[in-house]
């Protein structure tokens, strides 16, 4: 589903990304795991074309399509969606009409258009609010503005919340883990988990994502096919997420690296 060759990317002209290769097949789930400062982050933004982050080298494919000459909003067309680390503040736009605007995405996406608007004072869309109660979000909470005054944890969870509206065929998750308290990573992990179709056999999953993450603690609740481990720009190593992620909580993330290594050397 996503195709990832030898990708460098620049912002504000120092190299970040030096050489990405990846590829996550339908129905997978793969962690990236790495130090802050890794190239994480800068990995997601470019896959989504924000126009800061400068494409120097490589391709970036996604269903076969390449997306490296496609907008932000051609690419979400196609099926990515985004949780977004630190999500920003919007003032004057309610999280309920943000809600609309990503079913509408869905809705456009299989042919159909609806309402776009969250009226003040009047019931709110249907789908939106039992999404919004899997989530633990009261009717009173989507008339707020969009993440303003939001504490980490409602963030985290509003991010998941647009994207279980929103539907995607393809999930990107910046450390849905940082910042929440473990009720709140519990419950993020087990939305994740339904809408990645994990409960299905692997043969029936359509959605794949991948998820980024310095500590690793989401992966106590949703269960991922590989992990890989980014350093310095650089997929440094590759290999079973459980054993991956045991060795970074102990050891860190340069002697897992090491270790990986040595194993692929022997």
């Amino acid at each position: 589903m996503l195709e990832i060759r030898d990708l460098a990317v620049e912002v504000a002209g120092k190299l970040i990304l030096k050489g990405i290769n990846l590829h996550i097949g339908e129905g997978e789930v793969h962690a990236l795991l790495g130090p802050n400062g890794s190239g994480k982050t800068s990995l997601i933004m470019a896959i989504l074309g924000f126009p800061e982050y400068k494409v120097v080298r490589g391709s970036i494919k996604f269903k076969g399509v390449e997306l490296t000459s496609l907008t932000t909003d051609e690419r979400v067309r196609l099926g990515i969606g985004v949780a977004f680390q630190r999500p920003p503040e919007i003032r004057g736009v309610k999280l309920a009409d943000m809600l609309i605007l990503c079913k509408k995405t869905r809705q456009k996406k299989k042919g159909r258009t609806g309402e776009t608007k969250a009226v003040e004072g009047e019931p709110l869309d249907e789908d939106v609010l039992n999404a919004a109660k899997r989530l633990k979000f009261s009717e009173d909470f989507l008339r707020r503005d969009v993440n303003l005054g939001f504490s980490g944890g409602e963030a985290k969870r509003a991010e998941i919340l647009q994207l279980l509206i929103q539907d995607p065929d393809f999930f990107l998750f910046d450390e849905p883990d940082s910042g929440v308290d473990i009720e709140n990573v519990e419950l993020i992990g087990e939305v994740i988990n339904e809408m990645l179709q994990r409960g299905k056999k692997p043969s029936q999953r359509k959605k794949s994502a991948l998820i980024i993450t310095h500590t690793g603690f989401i992966f106590n609740y949703v269960k991922a096919d590989r992990a890989h481990v980014l350093l310095d720009g650089k997929i440094a190593c590759s290999g079973m997420p459980d054993e991956i992620i045991r060795q970074i909580m102990e050891e860190g993330f340069e002697k897992c690296v090491r270790e990986c290594l040595t194993k692929e050397n022997t």
